[in-house]
C-alpha cells in the first residue's frame, strides 16, 4: 500500500472515531489531505471500501498486538491488564478516546453489510481472545468466573466498551478506569 492510501486510512480513521461512518465523506478527507476527491476513488473508489481496508488494518493491528501480549505475557491476568492499560492510556491521551470498531458498532444497522461484517469480525476476534485469556485465567488460579469463559469476555468486553462510553459521554477519562477496575477486582482470586 503507497502513502497516500496509508494517509488516507490513518485519516479515514480519526475522523470515524471521531464522527462515525456517515460523519465524513470524501471531500473531507480531500480537503484535510490537500488531494482531490478523484485521487481518493483511486485507491478507494468507494466509501465502503474505504471504510473496511480502515476496520481491517485495525483488526490486523489488534491481532499482532494479541500475539505480543500471549507471548510477552503468560499470565492471563497480566494479558488482561495490558489490554486494559492500553485503553486507559489512548483515552486519557486522546490518542485513541474511542475503539474505531466501537463507534462502527453503534451504527451497524445502517452500515454496508461488507463494512458490518469487518466490524462484526473485529468483536469476534477480540472475544475470541477475551475468552481464550479467561480460561487460562481459570487454569492459572488468577481468575474466577462466575459464568463460562465465552460468555464472561462478552460481559468484559461489554464493560470496556461502556466504559469508553462513559469516559466519552461526562468528558472524563477516569469513568473508564472507575468502570473497567471494578470488574477486574471481581474476577481476580484471592491468590492474584
Amino acid at each position: 500500500m503507497n502513502d497516500t492510501a496509508q494517509k488516507l486510512i490513518d485519516e479515514a480513521s480519526q475522523l470515524i472515531v471521531n464522527a462515525g461512518y456517515n460523519g465524513f465523506s470524501y471531500a473531507d478527507l480531500a480537503e484535510r489531505l490537500g488531494i482531490r476527491k478523484p485521487s481518493i476513488h483511486h485507491h478507494f473508489p468507494s466509501k465502503v471500501d474505504l471504510v473496511v481496508a480502515v476496520v481491517e488494518r485495525q483488526r490486523a493491528a489488534i491481532r499482532t498486538q494479541i500475539e505480543a501480549l500471549e507471548s510477552g505475557t503468560p499470565d492471563a491476568m497480566g494479558q488482561l491488564l495490558a489490554y486494559v492499560d492500553y485503553w486507559k492510556r489512548c483515552i486519557e491521551d486522546q490518542s485513541a478516546p474511542f475503539c474505531l470498531a466501537g463507534v462502527l458498532a453503534v451504527e451497524l444497522p445502517g452500515l454496508p453489510p461488507q463494512v458490518a461484517a469487518a466490524v462484526q469480525g473485529h468483536f469476534n476476534d477480540l472475544g475470541t481472545w477475551l475468552a481464550r485469556v479467561m480460561a487460562l485465567g481459570v487454569e492459572q488460579g488468577a481468575i474466577q468466573l462466575e459464568l463460562e469463559p465465552k460468555t464472561s469476555s462478552q460481559f468484559f468486553q461489554t464493560a470496556v466498551y461502556g466504559a469508553m462510553v462513559m469516559a466519552r459521554a461526562y468528558g472524563d477519562p477516569s469513568k473508564f478506569t472507575l468502570v473497567v477496575d471494578a470488574f477486574l477486582a471481581r474476577m481476580r482470586t484471592a491468590a492474584a
